[in-house]
């Protein structure tokens, strides 16, 4: 049977978070940022710009810890709806030019091109750095990209040159390209696993690849053949199909707690526009309706309601709030509110009496716009 070359891209979005909050407000372009809770509330940094993590920060970290270490540091606040928003927009632009796509995480996406090689004019670098081009341009977003014969080692590659960078691991060169680098750059040797290869005389990969099975499985278990197999370039050379999520959920903490309904209102209407237009860039429809509210002693309650399928804004919102207005209590400053749509449903044999034609043309025009323009162009209907 003839070899066949696999070739699988890895897609980074640089510092995804702050790079979306940039476009709303270009000031932070160039200033050391992180999209993080407040620090008075115990908040934890999501995301941190280049200039950050010159000071030492990084992801996970307290917040108050980082002012700590960079007073001058600008913390905004999390839109975790519009980071998958523009996730899921990226998503399905990439699903134009590679046969398969695989989401690793909200900022980053495997694409498998094994077999488009003449598509692309047997010149995957060219191409990829047009790919780079056309997200810049129509997302305004940084990326990095790396090629290689599987995600594992592509995923190495790109974070090796992040930001705005582009590699490419030819095939065969895969164990040479790793044998330098230290052995913490392997997905799934975090620290722990670090400190036992370290102890063992593990620094770099060349290190494991010098060693044997054997040894490794002995110091890590089944870990340790992963993590071989990983120093010689071995990975997943296919990717997962895309399947029907289970749910689909957008949630917002706020900065200061809501004291009014009518403010409350308001960020129910933009949760459940991001859930609906997801809804249907993903062709489903969901049955239940689950409403989240956190209160500011952090107790919560959820409450649902199920109905005909559907994915129409104006049904959703309607029901949601009616269970907003059940579940408000005066006298409890709201800190978190959620939506959830579940129980979903991909097929089209829905009640025919229950197709609203000319309300889908709306809201797919909408979701154009908004795609095109920017999420809050344009909304249906009203809040006041």
């Amino acid at each position: 049977m003839e070899h066949r070359n696999t070739y699988i891209a890895h897609l980074d979005l640089d510092c995804f978070f702050v790079s979306v909050e940039r476009i709303k407000n270009p000031a932070l372009i160039g200033k050391p940022v992180v999209v993080a809770g407040v620090p008075q509330e115990r908040g934890v940094v999501a995301s941190a710009s280049y200039e950050a993590r010159m000071y030492g920060i990084h992801s996970a970290m307290p917040t108050a810890h980082a002012l700590k270490l960079c007073p001058s540091l600008i913390v905004v606040q999390p839109h975790h709806h519009e980071y998958i928003q523009i996730s899921d927009r990226i998503f399905q632009r990439l699903c134009d030019f590679a046969p398969s796509v695989e989401r690793a995480s909200i900022d980053e996406m495997n694409m498998d091109f094994t077999g488009c090689e003449q598509l692309y004019n047997n010149d995957f670098h060219n191409f990829l750095k047009s790919l780079q081009r056309l997200i810049a341009l129509e997302f305004k977003l940084p990326s990095t990209i790396a090629l290689s014969s599987n995600a594992t080692v592509s995923k190495i590659a790109a974070n090796l040159v992040k930001p705005n960078g582009l590699y490419i691991v030819p095939h065969g060169y895969e164990a040479e390209f790793l044998a330098p680098i230290n052995i913490n750059v392997i997905p799934g040797v975090g620290k722990k696993t670090e400190e036992i290869l370290c102890r063992a005389g593990f620094r770099t990969i060349a290190d494991i690849q010098r060693s044997s099975l054997q040894q490794l499985t002995m110091l890590l278990g089944k870990h340790g053949l992963w993590i071989y197999n990983a120093a010689f370039g071995k990975g997943p050379t296919t990717l997962s199909a895309p399947s029907i999520p289970k749910s689909i959920s957008r949630e917002e903490t706020f900065v200061k707690d809501l004291h009014t309904i009518n403010e409350a209102k308001r960020s129910l209407f933009e949760l459940v526009e991001s859930c609906c237009s997801h809804l249907r860039e993903q062709q489903l429809k969901a049955r239940t309706i689950t409403l989240k509210l956190r209160y500011s002693n952090f107790s919560t309650v959820t409450r649902s309601h199920t109905v005909l399928p559907t994915d129409e804004d104006p049904i959703v919102f309607s029901i949601a709030f009616d269970l907003l207005i059940k579940s408000w209590v005066p006298q409890k400053p709201l800190r978190l509110l959620g939506v959830r749509l579940s129980n979903l449903d991909g097929s089209d044999q829905l009640p025919l009496f229950f197709f609203n034609e000319k309300t889908t043309k709306i809201l797919t025009a909408l979701d154009e716009l908004r795609r095109k323009y920017g999420n809050n162009i344009i909304h249906f209907g009203s809040v006041e």
